[in-house]
């Protein structure tokens, strides 16, 4: 059994995201020996939209604080709000969009050691 890694969000760069928002990629092959999934942190500001994305394997977060919808190619929005847990299928094109009044923040993770290879538009 290896021994436990703790990251401090603090400890990690952000990846510069639209309108002040920012994401860090927290549990990834480069700060955890051995791991196997990988998990970040992300805050996106009042009236973000990111471009949408799919990646090869499937994406699981936690909505925190905040609410917002997943707008998918070809089908209705889906909202989400504080306290939510997401699934989105390998393979489905999403993009957050931050339609509240205040910050999303949420917690996602995938079951690949890195940010998984991702498909942009």
């Amino acid at each position: 059994m290896g021994a436990v890694t703790v990251v401090q969000l603090d400890s990690v760069e952000p990846i510069e995201l639209p309108q002040g928002s920012w994401s860090r990629m927290l549990v990834t092959a480069g700060r955890v020996d051995g791991n196997a999934s990988s998990l970040g942190y992300s805050v996106f500001t009042p009236g973000t939209v990111l471009a949408p994305v799919k990646h090869e394997t499937e994406e699981v977060a936690y909505v925190v604080a905040g609410s917002g919808e997943l707008r998918l190619e070809g089908e209705e929005a889906v909202p989400f709000r504080e306290g939510d847990a997401v699934h989105i299928p390998a393979g489905t094109w999403h993009a957050v969009a931050n339609s509240g009044d205040a910050d999303v923040i949420m917690v996602f993770g995938f079951p690949h050691p890195e940010y998984p290879p991702t498909e942009r538009t």
